[in-house]
Formats: C-alpha cells, structure tokens, sequence
C-alpha cells in the first residue's frame, strides 16, 4: 500500500530508480527510452554531470534565502542570461517554481498594469479554444481545455475563447496560409470589439500548441498579425512557452521564429530540464515600469520564487545547452524524426497528421485519413497506446480529446536535445511497432 496521493491512484506505478542520458530505469532493471522529456521537460536527458555539479556547488554556498530578504548570485545571473537573448524588450524576469505559476504570475502582472496605469475596466482575457495554461484556477480558467475546466466551472473567472491556429482541421482547402492567419486574426479583433476593447487586459496564446492538440504550429504570419491586432486595441500580447519555449522548437524562445515578441512570456519545463523545479515569466520594459513608477510593488509571490539552488541548477541547463550548440542539434534531429514518422506512417490509415517544430512533435490518429474522421472516444486509444508503448520501453506522451476536449487522440514526442540519430531511429522503431500493435493497419 501507498501513502502517496498519486494522480490516478487506480493505477500502480513503477519506481524510476535510475536516470542516464535518455533512459529511465525501474526498480527491475528495466529500460524505457524517454521519447517525451516526461512532460517535454527533461531537454538535457537524465543525469547530466554539468547540472548535478552546479546543484552541489549551490548547496554548498546557500539553498534557499527568501526573496523579501536577499537576492543570490544564482537567480542573478539566470536572469542576464535570459534577458540578454530574449525577443523584443522583454528584459526583465520573474522566478516561480513551474508552469502555472507562471502563468498565474503573467494574468497577475497584466491586471496591475492595467491597474497602475488608470485602465481599471481592464479585466477580461481571452485564450484559443483547446488551450492549456495550467492547472492553478487562475491559468485553468483562461484555458479553453473543456475536459480540464469542466469539474472546477464554478470556481472559475469567466474567459474567453476564440479559434485555435489548427491548420490540420480549420485551414480551408482553397485558402492560404496568410488568409487563413488573416481569418483568425479578424475574429480575435471581433472579440475584442465585442467585449468592449476598453475591458480585454490581454490575448493568451501558447507559441506552439502543447499537450491539449499535440504540438500545434502557428501558420505563417499569425503571431504578426495577432500582434497587431493586441497593438491596435492596447491589449497585452502573453505568449506561454511552459512546454515549447527554452529550445524545444531548436529555438531558445519559440516566437522567435515567427519574429513576434509578446509584452509578457512564460516559461518552465526546458528551462531547468525537470533537475529542479522553476518556472519564469519574462516581462517587456514598458510593462516592468508601469510597476516600478507606479506602486513600485507587484503585489504577487510565492515561497520558492527566485530559489538559489533551482536557478543555479537552471543556468548550468542553459549554459549546457549554448555551449554544446544543442539548438542546432534540436533542429535536425527534429527534421530527421518528422521525416522518418512520415515516412514509416506513409500508408497507414490511422496516422492522419505529423507536425510540430524541432524535437516537438505531434502525431494525430483518425479513423479515415481522408476524410479526418475521429476514432470512437470509448475506444481511449491514446491510453492504449501509452501502455502498449510502455510495455515496448517506450515513453511517449498521450492525449484524449485533441479536437474539442472529447473527441480525437494523439501522442506528443519532446526527445532530450542530445539525441542522436541513431536515436531517433530507435524511438520511431518503438512507435511504429507500439501504433501497429495497437492499431493495426
């Protein structure tokens, strides 16, 4: 019997005794190569003596010093670092312990803004449909995951939600890419002229859909436009890179490559690659001075905000990841296992789509590829992937409910940044056995 409350407590877990490279190994010795990062978190793969040092080194200065108290040298530095290679003027950063906080921290951020400035009608965000912001109230309830928020409706600040950039599904086949992000872009301006363009604080978007759709990639021109947009109304621009910023698209900050900078980013996961909890959020110039010249105070926090040893663990991530030039590594590899899953799913009915950017990759199953037609939900063919591909020594990461919160199934593949191609050859061995076991063609 176990103590601890696990997340599905129906189900018995293993014990991971030992991490090495882009292994985990359970208590019988057994192997599983982790073609998911976990949740797209591991980027340096398990073990790394560069991190582990830095994490001793800390401990042995100072563990923890509260941040109403004193700063660290750690937490410093951490945030030059990031600062210095951020997109547009987004040079200030704010350390929280993963994820939701994070995102917690930036819908906080953006009403003080607002607040300081005298804009106090400024209250009402809007997300995509099929979003994941996190599991806080806060983030859970700009989300528009219908399956995540369902439980907690009552608990929840009302949101609002438009369409997501989902070429797969909403492109219409006689319409360019720059229409189709032209579409999207009018019914964001449509929402805000309904809401009242004096009340809408800020547009939440992750840069790249995560766990919710399967690594979705804006198409050619959104980000810009979406901007504009946010620029022509005085609306905030909050991009969330929790899962795909921190060179999981083979770009530090995911945006980047769209050549869009938001007013306030998230970040997690990749940024201290699971060795310590952390998570960020990077703040513009002009949004970082409203505070200071008004309040002078952002009236949020947690405990563990600016922690030493998570940001010096976080740092040696990132310098690893600079100084082995694993960016570049990220983006080929990448177009090797997109290419290589297309190529071994070529013919199969069931694999209807293949996308994402750098080491994150989607693949969406279908009941007819042709006509995109869903597989039956009671089926739960993403849980039988899982554990069929567990059973190969296989980690991947799926999801139910891809298109609407119910309907659809995919699996999301976030390999560490230092696969090799031999290695990306063997994790699409293990999913094209696991897809064909499961879903034979």
């Amino acid at each position: 019997m176990t103590h601890v409350f696990h997340r599905n407590p129906q189900h018995t877990l293993k014990h991971a005794v030992r991490g090495q490279g882009i292994s985990l190994f359970d208590e019988d010795g057994r192997a599983y190569l982790d073609a998911s990062g976990g949740a797209a978190v591991s980027c340096l793969g398990h073990g790394h003596p560069d991190v582990i040092a830095a994490i001793k080194n800390q401990l042995d200065q100072v563990a923890y010093a509260h941040s109403s108290f004193f700063t660290t040298q750690a937490c410093e530095d951490l945030a030059d670092f990031l600062a210095q290679r951020a997109p547009g003027d987004l040079d200030h950063v704010y350390f929280v312990s993963g994820g939701s906080e994070s995102v917690e921290a930036a819908l906080k951020l953006a009403r003080q803004y607002f607040v300081e400035r005298g804009e106090t009608d400024r209250s009402q965000f809007i997300a995509r449909r099929q979003s994941y912001h996190g599991n806080t109230l806060g983030a859970l309830a700009i989300g528009g995951n219908a399956w995540r928020r369902q439980p907690f409706l009552p608990l929840l600040t009302p949101a609002h939600h438009v369409s997501p950039c989902y070429a797969y599904r909403d492109q219409r086949p006689d319409e360019t890419e720059e229409a189709y992000a032209q579409r999207l872009a009018d019914e964001l301006d449509a929402m805000i002229r309904s809401i009242g363009p004096g009340r809408v604080a800020a547009f939440v978007a992750e840069t790249v859909v995560g766990a919710t759709a399967g690594a979705v990639p804006p198409v050619r021109t959104y980000l810009q436009r979406i901007r504009q947009v946010c620029d022509r109304h005085g609306v905030l621009l909050i991009l969330d890179e929790v899962m795909s910023g921190m060179g999981r698209t083979g770009h530090l900050f995911a945006c980047a490559e769209d050549g869009a900078a938001p007013d306030i980013l998230t970040v997690a996961k990749g940024l201290g690659a699971g060795y310590q909890p952390i998570g960020a959020l990077l703040a513009s110039r002009g949004v970082y001075d409203t505070i200071v010249r008004g309040s002078g105070f952002f009236q949020h926090g947690h405990t563990y905000m600016g922690h030493a040893t998570a940001c010096a663990a976080a740092l040696a991530v990132q310098r690893v990841i600079e100084r082995d030039d694993l960016l570049t590594n990220v983006r080929v590899r990448g177009e090797q296992l997109r290419a290589r899953l297309r190529e071994v799913f070529a013919d199969h009915p069931n694999v209807g789509d293949i996308r994402g950017r750098g080491l994150f990759v989607g693949v969406e199953f279908v009941q007819d590829r042709a006509g995109k037609t869903v597989l039956d939900p009671v089926l739960k063919t993403h849980a039988r992937l899982k554990k069929q591909a567990m059973e190969n020594g296989l980690m991947m990461y799926p999801m139910g409910g891809t298109i609407d919160g119910v309907h659809g199934d995919h699996v999301l593949l976030a390999p560490p940044f230092i696969c090799t191609a031999s290695d990306i050859d063997r994790i699409v061995e293990l999913l094209d056995r696991t897809v064909r076991q499961v879903l034979p063609a």
